[in-house]
């Protein structure tokens, strides 16, 4: 929520939920650290039905653009799943070729 490329995008009060959300949960933690495994993910729980809503929002906001936020540097290794051969390469019907052996 820091990011300049955010700041113009989530509203303030969002802002502030997220960070009060996350200075509560760093505060159990410090105070917490030798809490069970389930204890862990309860708090990481809470802090993600916080936050998921408000990046929802910010994607939505966004025009509903997928993939990580300002791109995957270097493009998607291999392109994207499901869309087809990378740019420059053609592959056929797409699918799996098979092969007659004897």
């Amino acid at each position: 929520v820091e990011d300049e490329k955010l700041k113009e995008k989530i509203s303030e009060e969002d802002k502030k939920t997220i960070i009060d959300k996350c200075n509560q949960v760093i505060s159990w933690l410090d105070s917490n650290q030798l809490a069970e495994k389930e204890e862990f993910e309860h708090q990481q729980k809470e802090v993600e039905a916080v936050c998921n809503p408000i990046v929802t929002k910010l994607y939505q906001a966004a025009g509903g653009a997928g993939g990580m936020p300002g791109g995957m540097p270097g493009g998607m290794p291999g392109g994207m799943p499901g869309g087809g051969a990378p740019a420059g390469e053609s592959g056929g019907s797409g699918g799996p070729t098979i092969e007659e052996v004897d």
